[in-house]
């Protein structure tokens, strides 16, 4: 009992660290894309180190067309995280994080087509609850909040799209698993996410200061290189339902850090949405009808 408490502790304290990203990111004057490539680079640049030190070797040559599937989810997931730090920008951290949630939502209507899974009533129920907690959270016909609210809404639906694709891709890689696939996913993003920013904007730093790069150290080393390392180097000895079940532990700091740290506010339709996003997702995860195989979300 004691060897599988470690492993369920590293997990949970990489998402609590992943729920607590907004705090830096917010605070780091760069565009969302910039830091979505340093992100990449450095956390590459750190597993790819773990990796050697750890003596997991990768064959390429072994790949055949899962290499073509890593890039694909690799570029979706540099641009994820670019959508996700813009709807970071433009709403709150809650409502932002509490959209991103709806991916488990878009996985489920997405495995008929691609896996012809057939959908159950608990699934129905799931789909129907999370996007009415959607619509509380967007705030239908209340557009008090402007379009910037509205704004970063369609930036955490669009960021959970691109989850979605990330993890119904991941599927169907079978050649490598783990941090490996991860490592190569980072690869891919930053070699798609470099002429992107140089084409569109630049590489710009001059707005860094000493806090500024500070902050982004702790995002690249800390919440991307160190939090992967600690995950995979657990998930194998946790049961996927029980992984799945702490991963939950990030959308509820990242809640807890906007309302205490930031100090944004929340409305009671919000928190009741929020409930009936993560509340029936998780009830669904507990039926064992999602997998979670694939990529953490941060």
């Amino acid at each position: 009992m004691k060897t599988k408490l470690l492993p369920r502790l590293m997990i949970a304290a990489s998402m609590v660290i992943f729920g607590t990203i907004a705090i830096f990111v917010r605070n780091i004057p760069i565009s969302s894309a910039q830091l979505s490539l340093c992100r990449a680079a450095v956390a590459s640049a750190l597993i790819g180190l773990f990796l050697i030190l750890s003596k997991q070797k990768i064959s390429l040559k072994s790949l055949g067309r899962d290499l073509w599937l890593l890039l694909i989810s690799g570029a979706a997931m540099g641009i994820n995280w670019i959508l996700l730090f813009e709807a970071y920008r433009f709403t709150t951290v809650s409502v932002a994080t509490l959209s991103y949630y709806f991916a488990p939502v878009i996985i489920i209507l997405a495995c008929p087509i691609l896996f012809r899974e057939k959908l159950g009533v608990r699934q129905w129920i799931c789909f129907v609850m999370s996007t009415l907690g959607i619509v509380l959270i967007t705030g239908i016909g209340d557009l008090s909040s402007g379009s910037s609210h509205i704004k970063g809404i369609a930036f955490g639906l669009a960021a959970a799209c691109f989850y979605a694709f990330v993890v119904l891709t991941n599927k169907f890689i079978k050649g490598v698993a783990g941090i490996q696939r991860t490592f190569l996913q980072f690869v891919a993003a930053a070699v798609v996410l470099l002429p992107y920013v140089l084409i569109k904007e630049g590489l710009s730093f001059a707005a860094m200061d000493g806090k500024g790069w500070l902050l982004l150290g702790v995002v690249c080393l800390v919440h991307t290189g160190v939090c992967y390392c600690l995950y995979f180097s657990a998930l194998k000895d946790v049961p996927g339902q029980e992984a799945a079940i702490l991963s939950y532990c990030d959308p509820l700091v990242a809640v807890l850090c906007s309302i205490f740290v930031l100090g944004e506010a929340v409305s009671a339709p919000q928190i009741i949405g929020g409930v009936l996003i993560l509340g029936f997702t998780l009830w669904n995860e507990l039926g064992g009808t999602i997998s979670r195989e694939a990529n953490i979300e941060s």
